[in-house]
């Protein structure tokens, strides 16, 4: 399979209309704003976060996105599924159904996944692996009821112990083929997953397997903040090959979304049109154009 493709002027359109722009990476608009903001700059997704969207009511976030023309490309985030209390397990999977059913409101069919850190006192990575998959086995038929795909995304190394025990592409998929593949996929976030130099292959397994749910894009700039957490740089000012993941994950057979998410407080302080516009046309730079 050729992880390289030419781009004539017809590809390079058609990608620029995959542009989607989570609502983290201009985290200082209002949903309004966002919506308006999208649509004047030609954007056509946006990915929405459930705190927000709950501030402002799904059903009108929902409208709201709708008559801008706009389409959710996915909502984040469902998960958190390692705890060993049956009380939080339990407010864990109610709190879960009720992701499944915001994300069907909103008329997308990706609810993103993060899995969860190890419980308080555990080292027990692998049983808290194996609790990920107990939880996305009582999930599965309510999702498939609703339309929604559950989507792992596995986080880089460092959030393992507090945020999310799957840390790899392969370790993703891992769980996610245990279950059909229109029901449970995969992230591919370039900011995750750049360092595995296994990736290529699991981007390849993935793909034909059919399991690749969204691509994500930030970078990686060092050095990182304190907490790790807003330490995702704007494309092409770090250390990834954005092209790269692009055509690897094109040649897998993936021609979804390409949604630009970026925790960064030095961009939430300047205004979103501004934001935006630069994102696109790094975008265009850095994932776009030939070399």
């Amino acid at each position: 399979m050729n992880s390289v493709r030419q781009d004539g002027p017809e590809r390079r359109d058609g990608l620029l209309t995959r542009l989607s722009l989570n609502q983290e990476t201009v985290k200082q608009w209002s949903l309004p704003e966002l919506a308006d903001g999208c649509a004047r700059a030609g954007v056509r997704g946006v990915g929405l976060w459930r705190a927000p969207v709950q501030e402002y009511g799904v059903a009108a976030a929902a409208r709201l996105v709708r008559d801008a023309g706009l389409a959710v490309t996915s909502l984040c985030r469902g998960g958190f599924f390692t705890a060993r209390d049956p009380k939080e397990r339990a407010e864990a999977m109610a709190d879960n159904r009720a992701a499944i059913a915001e994300a069907a409101a909103l008329g997308t069919d990706t609810l993103v996944l993060v899995s969860g850190g190890l419980p308080p006192g555990s080292r027990d990575l692998h049983a808290a692996r194996e609790r990920v998959a107990e939880a996305l086995g009582e999930l599965v038929p309510y999702a498939a009821e609703a339309g929604v795909r559950l989507a792992i995304e596995p986080l880089h190394p460092m959030y393992a112990a507090d945020r999310c025990v799957v840390s790899t592409l392969a370790q993703a998929l891992h769980l996610a083929e245990r279950f059909p593949a229109e029901r449970v996929g995969v992230v591919v976030d370039t900011y995750h997953l750049w360092w595995d130099d296994t990736i290529g292959a699991q981007i390849d397994r993935a793909g034909a397997g059919g399991r690749i749910a969204a691509f994500q894009l930030a970078d990686w700039v060092t050095p990182l903040p304190a907490g790790v957490l807003l330490g995702r740089g704007q494309l092409g000012d770090g250390s990834i090959d954005l092209r790269w993941f692009r055509e690897r994950v094109d040649a897998a057979g993936y021609e979804g979304p390409v949604e630009v998410e970026i925790f960064n407080p030095v961009l939430w302080e300047r205004p979103g049109a501004q934001v935006l516009a630069e994102v696109v046309e790094r975008f265009t730079t850095h994932l776009v154009h030939t070399t």
